[in-house]
């Protein structure tokens, strides 16, 4: 039933990538949220938002996402530069999940400094293209996020690392978003010092059980060590793109029911 041999299995996945990594996947997933926007700067903060928010339905995923964006006026590059006091009054009332009004400030101000002495957030996650993977342009970004003084300890659970055997899913997801460039129209491809080559597949539930079905994870608990290992057997399948396999495997899990039982 699951094809296992190198090339069936390139082949399998293959078409299901041209199936998946299509406009049309936009519509349903987080990814909507960043392509309301051209600017740059405004789709890394969409989109971060909205990757770190990725909990749960995607459509309340979606209605989240846009609810606190509209708190920004839907500009969200000038709010985090330029908001009052009085404008982050309202943003005291955002919720979702676990994700609270003291994390949503403190997103803001680490934005608003960042923002302050940089262009673009690429430079938080950069890695020497001597770096086989993103690993440690996570553990800086991560690093830099925490930094600030007035940083709340609860807040360090909604940006994950490797250094705590995380598989940083989402932000691997973000990644994905950010660095991968196609002529599909889904991912945004607007962050060019980090190569597609060193990304690492965001390792979600569904991703995780069709690809023990597939054999491309052997190992038992699902950590950081199982999202690299998982990658380097899709690299096996693709060295340069080994992540746009994160359609097919996603793909086959939601919509083809792979990941249930």
């Amino acid at each position: 039933m699951f094809p296992t041999k190198a090339a069936a299995l390139k082949a399998f996945l293959d078409e299901k990538v041209d199936l998946y990594n299509r406009p049309a996947f936009i519509e349903s997933d987080p990814i909507l949220i960043p392509h309301a926007f051209r600017k740059q700067q405004d789709i890394e903060i969409a989109g971060l938002f909205a990757a770190v928010l990725a909990w749960g339905q995607r459509v309340t995923i979606v209605r989240k996402c846009k609810e606190l964006l509209a708190m920004m006026d839907n500009d969200p590059h000038q709010f985090v530069l330029h908001h009052s006091e009085k404008d982050l009054k309202s943003l005291q009332q955002f919720k979702h999940r676990t994700f609270n009004a003291t994390d949503t400030l403190y997103f803001i101000q680490f934005l608003k400094w960042y923002y302050s002495r940089h262009q673009s957030l690429e430079q938080a996650f950069k890695v020497s293209s001597d770096d086989q993977t993103i690993e440690q342009g996570l553990v800086n970004f991560y690093n830099l996020f925490c930094s600030l003084d007035e940083f709340p300890g609860r807040t360090k659970k909604h940006i994950a690392t490797p250094e705590r055997k995380s598989t940083c899913k989402r932000l691997n997801m973000y990644l994905r978003w950010m660095v991968r460039k196609d002529n599909a129209g889904v991912d945004f491809g607007i962050w060019k010092s980090i190569s597609p080559a060193q990304l690492i597949c965001p390792c979600d539930l569904h991703v995780d059980r069709v690809s023990r079905k597939l054999k491309l994870i052997k190992r038992k608990q699902t950590d950081w060590q199982t999202a690299v290992e998982l990658t380097n057997n899709l690299r096996k399948l693709d060295e340069y793109d080994p992540v746009k396999y994160d359609f097919a495997l996603f793909g086959l899990g939601i919509e083809e029911g792979w990941s249930k039982g």
